[in-house]
């Protein structure tokens, strides 16, 4: 009776257990990368909406001749999420090269957008005296 008998043998039971591993392993990483991909995404996109909002705060502000460096502050009504940081820098230019200490009317205004202590996005633009 023994003979006639049908199961599995330890062989095939390991290479199940084996295949499931694998699939199960393989799924895991998949979701991991998915899900640190979305954060990144997340990141750079408030970090970008950020930015966006600061330069046009600056942009409506007055222009900075008095300080050197100019001084350009957030928007106080800006709502920024935790973790997340802006820095504001200034520098007068002298495009036309005369050596004075005046800007020229061109200043470079650069935002940093960090999160955690972490720079995220940097971006130039320039605010012109008009």
């Amino acid at each position: 009776m023994l003979g006639n008998q049908k199961g599995l043998t330890l062989i095939e039971v390991l290479i199940a257990l084996a295949v499931f591993a694998a699939i199960s392993v393989s799924l895991f990483i998949a979701l991991n990368v998915s899900q640190r991909t979305t954060h990144s995404v997340n990141q750079e996109t408030t970090a970008e909406s950020l930015t966006r909002a600061t330069l046009e705060y600056i942009k409506s502000c007055d222009y900075d001749d008095i300080n050197n460096p100019p001084v350009y502050g957030v928007d106080p009504t800006l709502d920024i999420p935790t973790k997340y940081s802006i820095e504001i820098t200034a520098e007068r230019l002298d495009p036309e090269g005369d050596g004075f200490d005046d800007d020229d009317g061109i200043q470079k205004v650069t935002v940093q957008v960090k999160y955690d202590g972490e720079l995220v996005l940097a971006t130039e633009n320039y605010k012109v005296d008009r």
